[in-house]
């Protein structure tokens, strides 16, 4: 994993005190009752995320993921060094495991002191034996140690049934409680294979979907199966599955190509889509592992509006919004969100930007 070579030109302090700590239904309000932002170059507008209807027009195309989300968190002992939290972030073609290390009880901080060799001893009689650094040696930028690891679990039951037993969702300090693992799926969840939930998914209602389509708005699928979110400022997001199928490549062909707009819902539907364009400009079929970077750089050539909650500053992740709406309106954007308190993290609230 290498350093991103840029920052993001979106500026604010970051704001701590804004987090989501628990799901909107336990701050007594449905899903789609959060707040949604929604800017464009007319200017920025203050809504429910039940009004989406309302700024999109018949023919445009939203895209959604439909990954679901593990319980991927789960318990450890590192012998000689005490307790650990093990997030495991994604399953690798050859059945190994990228995991991170992060220190008990809360998952605060990640494990920088780790070795290659090592067998961290799990619940059940089954342990995971540390093989290399994840993707090589000296992946952080920060040259602190490394964070991610590639991994071997050994003993009665395989990683996959070892999370289903022991493991449950990822979870940070900044909750308030622990929360099960069916407040961590979107409505479109259906393929398992998430170490953190596609959260800009999660205040669509079944009800806002037929909303939506009875106004004529589209909808695709595809899946990319994120990796965990606690990169270090200036860290690249890590490789990840992706699948679009050839129906929905041919779905936003047609909608680009009679005058609607690709409404990508997510960063990781973003990162999906362009890693499946082709030299042509189009869309195609594509499933594997992407490691595409998005940012001003390196632009989006197919999505043309993003869904997507609040990211913190230095974020990979505010590189593809800005590569999205622009430098501008991702500005105005963020600092009318801290104006009125737009709450951040995984329970928070949206955002609908439309450059």
């Amino acid at each position: 994993m290498t350093a991103l070579g840029a920052t993001p030109r979106t500026r604010f302090a970051s704001p701590d005190d804004l987090t989501a700590a628990e799901p909107p239904e336990d701050r007594g309000l449905p899903r789609d009752g959060v707040r949604m932002l929604v800017a464009t170059p007319q200017g920025v507008v203050h809504a429910r995320f039940r009004d989406l209807p309302a700024y999109l027009s018949p023919g445009d195309l939203l895209v959604v993921n439909t990954s679901a989300t593990l319980a991927a968190e789960f318990d450890g002992t590192r012998p000689g060094f005490g307790e650990v939290v093990v997030h495991a972030a994604a399953r690798l073609d050859d059945g190994t495991w990228v995991v991170e290390l992060r220190t008990a009880p809360d998952a605060t901080r990640p494990v920088l002191d780790a070795a290659a060799g090592e067998r961290i001893v799990l619940p059940g009689g089954s342990a995971l034996a540390l093989l290399e650094p994840y993707p090589s040696p000296g992946s952080s930028p920060t040259g602190r140690g490394n964070r991610l690891w590639r991994a071997e679990a050994s003993g009665p039951r395989c990683l996959s049934q070892h999370l289903l037993r022991h493991g449950r969702p990822i979870a940070y300090g900044y909750l308030a409680r622990r929360y099960p693992l069916s407040a961590y799926q979107t409505v479109f969840a259906s393929r398992p294979g998430s170490a953190e939930m596609p959260s800009a998914a999660r205040p669509f209602t079944p009800e806002l979907v037929t909303t939506l389509i009875a106004t004529g708005v589209g909808i695709a699928t595809l899946t990319l199966h994120t990796g965990v979110s606690s990169q270090d400022a200036g860290e690249a997001p890590q490789p990840e599955r992706f699948e679009v199928p050839a129906l929905g490549a041919r779905l936003v062909n047609a909608t680009r190509a009679e005058g609607g707009r690709v409404i990508a819902v997510g960063t990781t539907t973003t990162r999906a889509l362009e890693s499946a364009v082709g030299a042509d400009g189009l869309l195609h079929g594509a499933s594997g592992w992407t490691e595409r970077v998005i940012s001003p750089r390196d632009p989006a050539r197919v999505v043309d509006g993003l869904i997507t909650g609040w990211h913190h500053p230095e974020a990979s992740h505010l590189l593809l919004v800005e590569s999205v709406a622009g430098a501008a309106l991702t500005q105005r954007a963020y600092d009318a969100a801290l104006e009125r308190g737009y709450l951040w993290h995984e329970f928070g609230d949206s955002a609908l930007l439309l450059p």
